[in-house]
């Protein structure tokens, strides 16, 4: 009888762990159900960034930000049902864009085929479309998640590490979702397309240490460009985290960055730690790069996080709201 009951722990263990590690997921899910799928959210994404290329940044943020939070379940996406308490309404998720764009390519979708596609899978695909259109690389997206009923602002704010963050604090946030060093210096790489506000660095510029200095691990040349675009308490101005290529994938992100010029402090802090600061360095100094090949396998990693499967969660009609 003991030996019956601890079987069935280790196969609930298993099952678990097979959830949070991606098990049923895979390319091609919807091959049966919705065949057309991918084809699909690419029509809607190629009508999008055609005449709306800055949007492709903030869609590839979103997938990132479901992802950390309560896995890849499109909770992110959930509207609020009292007092703005939803993952969107949390200070990091305010400035995410992009919403409509996923609704859009959902109702395509649900035209074609009605509650088969989740929520979390169209985010997934959208930010691989969305990349792909900015001439960035294109990978094979595991598809078969199910969508989360619970949408909790706070969990936003305790998951997703902030642009202040240390090297240490990310290595950390970064490994307990089963992510690894090289994960993150790579998937860092994606601030290549992208703006951001001043509010997220302006401490940086203006008052690093609270005595009204500036950061010293940031060039001081662009400081001082930065400078002329972003003034003390400036909430609103959007800056380019890649200067001059904001609208294009490429791998400039990590020259920028081994020339002290990352707009964030978690893009300084890459060159804090040994394995990050040598891939860093190696994509920034050889002109043949693995990046976009690396991107690809960290993005398929990122998004089996805790996923939900089987008939597990829900598959939303309107992925704003549960059913």
């Amino acid at each position: 009888m003991a030996t019956s009951r601890f079987s069935v722990v280790l196969l609930v263990l298993a099952l678990v762990l097979g959830i949070a590690n991606g098990q049923g997921l895979k390319v091609g899910f919807y091959k049966k159900t919705c065949p057309k799928v991918e084809s699909i959210v690419k029509k809607t994404m190629d009508e999008v960034m055609a005449v709306s290329p800055s949007l492709g940044g903030p869609l590839l943020r979103m997938h990132f930000h479901d992802c950390f939070v309560r896995g890849c379940d499109g909770s992110v996406l959930l509207n609020s049902t009292q007092n703005s308490q939803a993952e969107k309404d949390a200070i990091p998720n305010l400035s995410l864009r992009g919403y409509q764009i996923i609704d859009r390519a959902k109702a395509a979708v649900e035209k074609a085929c009605p509650g088969v596609v989740s929520c979390a899978d169209i985010v997934a695909l959208v930010a691989r479309d969305a990349t792909v259109a900015l001439k960035g690389p294109f990978w094979k997206v595991e598809t078969g998640r199910r969508d989360g009923r619970v949408s909790i602002a706070f969990e936003a704010l305790i998951n997703l590490p902030r642009p202040s963050s240390n090297i240490t604090t990310l290595v950390q946030s970064w490994q307990q979702k089963g992510l690894s060093r090289k994960d993150l210096v790579v998937l860092s790489g994606s601030h290549t397309i992208g703006t951001s506000h001043c509010s997220s660095f302006n401490d940086r510029l203006y008052n690093f240490t609270g005595k009204g200095d500036s950061d010293p691990s940031l060039d001081s040349n662009y400081i001082v460009k930065l400078k002329q675009k972003c003034k003390p308490g400036d909430q609103t101005t959007l800056v380019e985290m890649d200067p001059g290529s904001f609208k294009t994938f490429d791998k400039n992100y990590y020259s920028l960055v081994s020339k002290r010029r990352g707009l964030f402090e978690s893009d300084s802090a890459l060159l804090d730690d040994s394995k990050t600061r040598t891939y860093l360095k190696h994509q920034a100094d050889h002109f043949k790069s693995s990046f976009f090949k690396d991107f690809g396998i960290s993005m398929v990693k990122m998004g089996r996080i805790d996923v939900l499967t089987g008939s597990a969660g829900e598959i939303r009609k309107v992925c704003s709201r549960v059913n």
